[in-house]
């Protein structure tokens, strides 16, 4: 399944399945549909609300449970055909173009792994970046920077002048667990999504002089995820998927993800003393290809206008635009004023 958060025609948030074609079917109200017409329960509206609950990280607090309810239900909505209403007449069928994708999931916890990719270190010890991208670097996202697919990056200005991208695999968990091997980790993957990580390089480098970095990477709107969570029945081997990253329709990340230095079931089973809640996502490194380490950081440097399609086989493409502090807000950040105002 391709899971999707949307909001429906009256504006309110719903999980949904990407069945292709362009529709969305809406999971809630497929499987409350399901459990009436072909179960013949009565109470089909609170089952389906505790079987496939209208939001995606209590979805996958249900574990394969609710995993194989959404499965059933998505079924069941495809042989009913998209003229089939829900049971208080909603639709069960929505264009995409028609709804607005929100970010698939908020999670809990959102675990960042940085230096995965050794061709990223080599890139970085080329460019002569200040610190060695090395492996097994961890540390928390803000999960409120999560945006979704074509929402925009918006661009701090006064906070940054190289904006960058880092184009990455994540896994979402779909229960909770902790210390376990690589060889269990399997049992706890429910599906993977894109995830662009935007960087501030200059904050980067100031913060890495303390051997510690987050600001740079967790400022509002810099963790684009989506566009869906792929389920990991659809992949069999998250080692073996094509990646790349456009700005502008240019390619600028070009890898593979066998390229990893350390495998997911590693990842997992190294991070798990800390703890999972089911629905939290973990990320997988990024690949080389970055403005940072280009030969051009300047002109390779995100700027207002620009557009990421973040692309990995399989999954699909996760788009975002970059738009200014001003687009976004309509007026200059007061501290560019300030400065203004001094000079």
């Amino acid at each position: 399944m391709r899971l999707v958060t949307f909001e429906n025609l009256a504006g309110a948030s719903r999980i949904g399945a990407y069945a292709g074609s362009g529709q969305i079917i809406d999971l809630n109200s497929a499987c409350a549909l399901r459990l009436r017409d072909q179960q013949h329960e009565e109470a089909f509206d609170r089952l389906a609300n505790a079987l496939v609950p209208p939001n995606m990280r209590a979805l996958f607090e249900g574990g394969d449970t609710s995993l194989n309810g959404a499965s059933n239900a998505l079924d069941f909505a495809l042989k009913s055909g998209d003229r089939a209403s829900g049971c208080h007449g909603e639709p069960l069928f929505y264009n995409l173009s028609a709804v607005r994708l929100r970010a698939p999931i908020i999670p809990k916890k959102f675990f960042h792994t940085a230096g995965n990719f050794r061709e990223h270190h080599e890139e970085a010890t080329k460019a002569g970046f200040s610190h060695p991208v090395m492996p097994w670097i961890v540390f928390f996202q803000n999960v409120d920077a999560i945006i979704g697919h074509e929402d925009p990056v918006i661009f701090p200005e006064h906070l940054t002048q190289e904006l960058d991208y880092e184009l990455e695999l994540a896994v979402v968990l779909k229960k909770s667990g902790k210390h376990f091997t690589p060889e269990e980790s399997t049992n706890y993957i429910g599906g993977y999504v894109i995830f662009n990580d935007i960087t501030a390089r200059d904050i980067q480098r100031r913060e890495m002089k303390s051997g510690v970095f987050s600001f740079c990477k967790a400022i509002d709107t810099f963790c684009p995820l989506g566009p869906w969570i792929v389920t990991a029945d659809e992949i069999r081997d998250a080692h073996n998927l094509a990646m790349q990253l456009r700005v502008n329709g240019e390619p600028r990340q070009n890898s593979h993800s066998s390229k990893m230095s350390v495998t997911i079931p590693e990842i997992l089973s190294h991070y798990s003393p800390m703890g999972y809640s089911a629905g939290d996502v973990v990320s997988t490194g990024t690949v080389s290809g970055v403005a940072a380490f280009s030969g051009d950081p300047q002109a390779w440097y995100l700027k207002p206008g620009d557009v990421m399609e973040c692309e990995i086989e399989k999954i699909g493409i996760l788009r975002n635009p970059v738009i200014s502090w001003e687009q976004a807000y309509g007026k200059k950040p007061a501290v560019l004023r300030t400065q203004e105002s001094n000079r």
